[in-house]
């Protein structure tokens, strides 16, 4: 329709070095068509134009020292894209990659991901071109202090709620908690979620985001007469979403054979041994070839591309690393070796080609912003926890993020049939939060 069609023209003309961010609203956009077709006043409303601009975006310099006494200068930023229903949430992600178009990118899928968790959280994203592998825990304490000297006039526990994300782990947000704490002169425990348990973090919150894909594959393949169990399986990645989407999988009974870093992937055919992996990643902080070395039977394969690990033989396919890395020359691949269905359990790790190619193929997909919205909901869950000043058991958190991946599944689901789309869950997913968002946005007025 002529609506939809000038309003990508002109995002294309405005955000035309932002590749990631089109790529993500290109992929919403044109699968909730169906939605603006039958809603001819979002056009008088400006809807779809307020909903790809983000209400606030923030960038700013992060002046750091290393160990030998060198001033360093980083990139920071945050972006509070849509606040309707709730405040902004999400990650802080410190990598090499880090630009303004992948922040944008990461926001507008938050926002959608955070409207699926049916609960009170709007979406935001944030982070910096600081590279941690390599550096000392001073130089990475000294970063974040730097980073939060900044971003603490943008954040708060009714305002923006920041978390982790890649190469934002527990020592990270500890850093940056504290300094946080040390500015306000205050104990705002709900400002940041993924915290240690020691300090007003939740149970369960490390395995979130892996378990919550499986528990979505699970309601996934359930509707489709299918299960885990006997299946074999192929995880990219080897960080907190992938090990623990590992482990749930293999609790199901499915055999996970192969996982990956940027450096390349190991494949066990007896299945992956966790321990070791848990051990050299979460302990050691090394890399994945490491396997390899340690149990007998495995292979390694060198490829900083990661791309190797989609041509292994297996039933489901978890790409949990990072965008767009599944290409339609993989999806092809995975598809000519069996392939029955993927789980994104990375941000956008498959590009619109191969999107199209699985769901033409007839691949079950669960798409990313419903797939890992388990670490969201469970940060959420968090804040609740930090507002009440008290702390659920692990098995209550588990149980409420079983029953909200359950519940996001069927959302899911229902907007597919309801609009005649049968099994695309990837429309499916964008059409019951765009259904969300755009209510929360019409009630609250041109804002």
């Amino acid at each position: 329709m002529q609506y939809l069609n000038n309003v990508l023209e002109n995002l294309k003309a405005k955000n035309s070095n932002e590749p990631e961010f089109l790529q993500a609203v290109y992929e919403v956009l044109t699968t909730i068509k169906p939605v603006i077709e039958k809603h001819p006043e979002f056009q008088a409303e400006a809807l779809l134009e307020r909903i790809t601009e983000p209400e606030r975006l923030i960038s700013f310099r992060v002046p750091w020292i290393n160990d030998k006494g060198e001033v360093k200068v980083n990139r920071g930023f945050r972006v509070q894209f849509n606040g309707s229903i709730g405040p902004y949430k999400g990650g802080l992600r410190f990598h090499p990659s880090v630009n303004q178009s992948i922040m944008k990118f990461l926001a507008f899928e938050q926002c959608f991901k955070n409207a699926l968790t049916g609960l009170p959280i709007g979406g935001g994203k944030g982070g910096s071109d600081f590279d941690p592998k390599g550096k000392s825990d001073r130089e990475i304490m000294r970063f974040c202090q730097s980073f939060m000297n900044e971003l603490y006039r943008h954040i708060g526990q009714d305002v923006d709620v920041p978390a982790g994300d890649i190469g934002v782990g527990a020592r990270e947000i500890g850093y940056l908690f504290g300094q946080y704490r040390k500015i306000r002169n205050a104990y705002e425990a709900g400002v940041l979620t993924g915290k240690g348990l020691e300090y007003g973090g939740s149970l369960a919150r490390k395995e979130a985001t892996g378990y919550g894909l499986i528990y979505f594959m699970r309601e996934m393949l359930k509707e489709n007469n299918a299960d885990l169990k006997g299946k074999t399986v192929i995880i990219s990645g080897s960080g907190n979403v992938a090990i623990y989407a590992c482990e749930k999988a293999q609790q199901y009974g499915a055999k996970v054979v192969a996982l990956s870093d940027s450096n390349g992937s190991v494949y066990d055919a007896q299945g992956i041994n966790l321990e070791v992996v848990k051990q050299i990643k979460e302990v050691e902080r090394g890399r994945i070839k490491e396997y390899a070395n340690r149990v007998k039977g495995s292979v390694y394969t060198e490829d900083t591309n990661s791309r190797s690990i989609w041509k292994i033989k297996a039933d489901i396919a978890l790409p949990c690393a990072t965008q767009n890395e599944i290409t339609l020359e993989d999806a092809k691949t995975l598809v000519a070796n069996g392939v029955m269905a993927v789980g994104e359990g990375a941000n956008m790790p498959t590009n619109l080609e191969a999107i199209e190619y699985f769901l033409e193929k007839g691949v079950l997909l669960a798409p990313a912003k419903a797939a890992n919205a388990g670490g969201v909901a469970t940060s959420a869950l968090e804040m609740s926890q930090n507002s009440m000043r008290y702390s659920w058991t692990f098995e209550e958190v588990d149980k409420k993020l079983d029953d909200i991946m359950s519940n996001i599944f069927a959302a899911c689901s229902s907007s597919a049939k309801e609009y005649g789309l049968g099994k695309n869950y990837v429309a499916g997913a964008n059409i019951a939060a765009f259904d969300k968002l755009s209510k929360a946005m019409i009630a609250q007025g041109i804002i």
